[in-house]
């Protein structure tokens, strides 16, 4: 039996849970730039949410001059704007926090990039034309549940700062990797929000609201805040930005190797800035080899590859350790800052291998 084309010799999303679906990409086994869209991860708060033909139309009102509903035909046919942009769980590598956190272990799969286009929000708040009273906008998606910590059914709702609302890559996006964003990915529109993490670009997007206050929805106040304290929530702050943050790619944690060359390679990525360089250590963090970047995308939200060819001799056991830095001077750090929630994990990323 041939297995050479067989789904047995191809990557699979790893499940989670599925009430809801949660799946990370399987980055190890990835190596285009653009993560395929069957391989993107999946992230979802409540069950998918039933549409209809009123999911076609996206109304922006508050405080804005003249409230809009905008079809999605229409938002098809404005000036589209693509951007290349990681998407990340803010609690992608939760499962290495010490001691641990609660919520869904996710490993190093929480993360994808993609082709996105749509328009940019800017243009449809410039239609709308925003009063000087606007704090913040606030996007409400279709998805709804409940929650096991507060009583009542909530639709998964978010607020960005106006300076960040009016960004011109912040987009209403209609299309993943040029073709229409498939509905486990938040057909028929959804915002993406280049730099921050995942939590910000809502899906299945129902309204978009002006506002003239603070929001304080539980996904804004409760949900994606760091919480330093285990037992109370002095020092709290929200998660926004993404971290500087990298893995190896190959080879596998706990791998077993030959005496030979062989090529490490890896992605990283940030929030702020670029990434300027990778370099891996051999012996626990007292020397630093750099590593050769490539394939960097040419808009800044993407991640950088990078790879190392490693010439072994001696068996043994080793340990790799890989860091990022960026140009807005930020670095990989040997230990990640610990929270309550399990959120930006971005420690140095270590891997064990043995030579034989």
């Amino acid at each position: 039996m041939d297995l050479s084309n067989s789904y047995l010799n191809k990557p699979n999303l790893k499940t989670l849970s599925l009430d809801t679906e949660n799946q990370e990409t399987p980055i190890h086994f990835i190596t285009d730039g653009i993560t395929p869209t069957k391989y993107f991860y999946r992230r979802n708060h409540f069950s998918y949410p039933n549409l209809n033909q009123q999911s076609l139309l996206l109304p922006v009102y508050g405080e804005v001059n003249t409230p809009l509903t905008f079809p999605y035909c229409y938002l098809r046919s404005m000036p589209g704007r693509s951007i290349v942009s990681v998407l990340e769980c803010s609690g992608n590598k939760r499962a290495y926090f010490n001691p641990k956190t609660y919520g869904d272990q996710w490993q190093d799969g929480a993360i994808s990039q993609g082709i996105w286009k749509g328009v940019s929000l800017s243009n449809l708040l410039n239609l709308t034309g925003i009063k000087n009273t606007a704090k913040e906008v606030l996007f409400i998606g279709q998805d709804q549940g409940t929650r096991t910590d507060l009583d009542g059914i909530f639709n998964y709702a978010k607020s960005l700062p106006i300076e960040k609302a009016l960004h011109e890559d912040t987009i209403i996006a209609y299309e993943l990797n040029k073709s229409i964003i498939p509905y486990e990915h938040g057909f028929p529109l959804r915002l993406v929000v280049p730099e921050w993490y995942g939590m910000a670009s809502v899906k299945w997007l129902k309204e978009i609201q002006v506002i003239d206050y603070k929001f304080e929805g539980p996904f804004q106040t409760i949900d994606y805040v760091y919480y330093p304290n285990k037992y109370n929530d002095k020092g709290a702050v929200p998660v926004t930005t993404i971290k500087i943050n990298s893995i190896i790619k190959q080879p596998l944690n706990y791998s077993l190797l030959d005496t030979k060359t062989h090529e490490i390679f890896g992605i990283a990525w940030t929030g702020s800035g670029t990434i300027t360089d990778v370099e891996l250590s051999f012996d626990n963090g007292s020397t630093w080899k750099k590593t050769n970047l490539y394939g960097k995308s040419s808009q800044s939200y993407g991640w950088s590859n990078w790879r190392y060819l490693w010439e072994v001799k001696d068996k043994g056991e080793y340990t790799i350790m890989c860091r990022a830095k960026g140009s807005a001077g930020n670095i990989q750090s040997l230990e990640a800052i610990w929270n309550r929630k399990g959120y930006g994990y971005n420690a140095v990323y270590t891997i064990h291998v043995k030579v034989e």
